[in-house]
């Protein structure tokens, strides 16, 4: 195991999840979107109105492309696993965990955030069906699917720990 990442739709919970499964385990834990906002010197919705979604996603590639951390965690964007190489890239070098929240969880913790682009200029109809989009691309890279509804951070956290502690002991 090198690093681990998480994936899913926004507001599924990756951040959150991974900085405590981070003090968990004592890996060090990275913010896709915050590291490339500390590259760029932009905020997500300055790099979304500057180089558009597409120029966002060609930098989430470069990121998996060049980073170098080997054992950590890595909360990644929403929209990572929309690219074919991104799938095979977070494979390859690490156990991918797809956290699996229902959308009704996921509008209530979105809904109003005013730092996500796509809800800024999305109605709830439109980023449903980005959602259901987006699911199968999740499921195709992870390794593990990991149900969220019904369960607090933490028990989702101890949940992913569990199965990285088994596998690296074998």
């Amino acid at each position: 195991m090198k690093r681990v990442y998480l994936v899913g739709f926004m507001g599924s919970g990756k951040s959150a999840i991974g900085k405590r499964l981070g003090t968990l385990l004592n890996l060090p834990f990275y913010d896709m979107d915050t590291e490339i906002s500390n590259q760029t010197g932009m905020t997500i919705p300055q790099i979304f109105e500057t180089y558009g979604e597409e120029g966002f996603r060609e930098m989430e590639t470069e990121f998996l492309r060049n980073f170098q951390e080997g054992y950590c965690i890595i909360a990644t964007g929403g929209g990572v696993a929309m690219r074919e190489e991104n799938r095979k890239i977070m494979r390859r070098t690490g156990l991918v965990f797809f956290l699996n929240s229902t959308f009704r969880d996921i509008w209530r913790r979105i809904s109003t955030d005013i730092n996500r682009p796509i809800v800024q200029r999305s109605t709830r109809h439109e980023l449903e069906r980005l959602y259901q989009k987006r699911k199968p691309l999740y499921l195709q890279c992870a390794h593990f699917k990991v149900e969220t509804a019904n369960r607090t951070l933490n028990e989702i956290t101890q949940y992913i720990a569990s199965q990285i502690i088994r596998l690296k002991n074998g």
